[in-house]
């Protein structure tokens, strides 16, 4: 996936190519598995650009979401320190200097999704992170996802508010910021779910963003309508549309669950794509539309993160919230609704310390 992308800020920018990519993605046991998906991501990045920088020059190369980190800790609902602690990464950090090395090899800014701790807003708690390295090898960028789906168990800012807000303030740049360059125009990160919230891209068009990058969507929402692409695409349209950017949207590629797999899952259905901007940017305020709390604030300041057929029961709480105050009304005929179901025969097939044999030798096991 590639585009020609100009700038729109007040100095002009050279014209240059934009690169998304799908890689495939292997579930991590511990850190050091990310080794593995590094080295897909660095033979596609020379494979890439190599093929598309030939008539303009590459200078945005956008990762998929979990082509690092994958989704071992949505999965197998692991219990949210101990992923914190054993799976995902610091930034910077070793794997962020490899990526540094490929930016500065190239000359070009590399955005990336990822799991990782964030230690200076609190410990043993992970975060959906989004981030960019300049063409200097430098991380100049960094933002964390504001919504989630139900089976993520990763922090948002919401989830620690106190603490997030005491260290960035709660401006919208405070949870939306947008980094400024001068070379390849003003860069906004969003992540999958943030984009089912047209508020999401406006709050960066707000900040002065210019380009948008919002990696991966799964089915059903890539296969929804007739059209290619679904509701995932729709989306990111009228995103561009009515907030007058660009919007880079890789999309994740093959999953392998973990090493025992044959054969991986196909999540996302592909779809990726490259939106140009249309129209302008509108006025709009909606915080009057949101003064009283649905989803409570602080829920994992000082107690860990739940699991996910007890966070099934926040969500349902919220349900009954908007249904007290008339914002959603029962459907006619009730149903108990989706609930967490665990792939395991009995709870000690779920336990994490059980399941780590995927990730074993399977000579080992015998």
């Amino acid at each position: 996936m590639a585009t020609q992308v100009s700038g729109l800020s007040g100095e002009p920018v050279a014209p240059y190519m934009a690169v998304g990519l799908s890689t495939v993605v292997h579930g991590i046991g511990s850190r050091k598995d990310i080794e593995r998906n590094l080295r897909i991501v660095e033979d596609a990045i020379h494979a890439s650009v190599s093929i598309i920088g030939i008539n303009m020059p590459v200078r945005l190369i956008a990762l998929a979401e979990g082509a690092l980190t994958g989704f071992t800790d949505e999965i197998f609902d692991i219990p949210h320190v101990t992923a914190a602690r054993d799976l995902f990464i610091d930034i910077p950090g070793p794997e962020t200097d490899r990526l540094a090395a490929l930016a500065r090899h190239y000359d070009s800014y590399i955005v990336v999704q990822c799991k990782a701790r964030w230690p200076e807003v609190i410990d043993d708690r992970f975060f959906n992170s989004l981030l960019v390295i300049s063409r200097q090898g430098e991380v100049v960028h960094k933002a964390a996802k504001n919504h989630l789906w139900c089976r993520e168990r990763s922090c948002v800012p919401h989830d620690v508010y106190d603490r997030w807000t005491e260290l960035f303030g709660d401006g919208i740049d405070a949870f939306y910021p947008v980094l400024r360059t001068g070379d390849i125009g003003n860069i906004g990160t969003i992540c999958c779910s943030d984009g089912e919230y047209p508020e999401a891209v406006r709050a960066l068009a707000f900040n002065g963003a210019e380009v948008v990058y919002r990696p991966s969507e799964a089915v059903p929402m890539t296969q929804v309508g007739m059209e290619p692409g679904g509701t995932w695409l729709l989306q990111n349209r009228a995103h561009a549309h009515f907030n007058n950017v660009y919007m880079v949207c890789p999309n994740v590629g093959p999953v392998y669950v973990h090493p025992q797999m044959e054969h991986p899952y196909d999540i996302a259905g592909g779809n990726s794509h490259i939106v140009d901007y249309q129209g302008n940017v509108l006025a709009e305020i909606f915080r009057r539309m949101y003064d009283e709390p649905i989803h409570p604030k602080n829920l994992w300041l000082k107690e860990e993160p739940l699991r996910h057929a007890e966070v099934d029961e926040v969500y349902r709480a919220n349900i009954e919230r908007l249904v007290a105050r008339g914002s959603f009304t029962r459907p006619s005929r009730s149903f108990p609704g989706a609930r967490y179901i665990p792939a395991g025969g009995s709870p000690d097939d779920e336990e994490w310390e059980n399941l780590r044999e995927l990730w074993a030798d399977p000579d080992e096991l015998d």
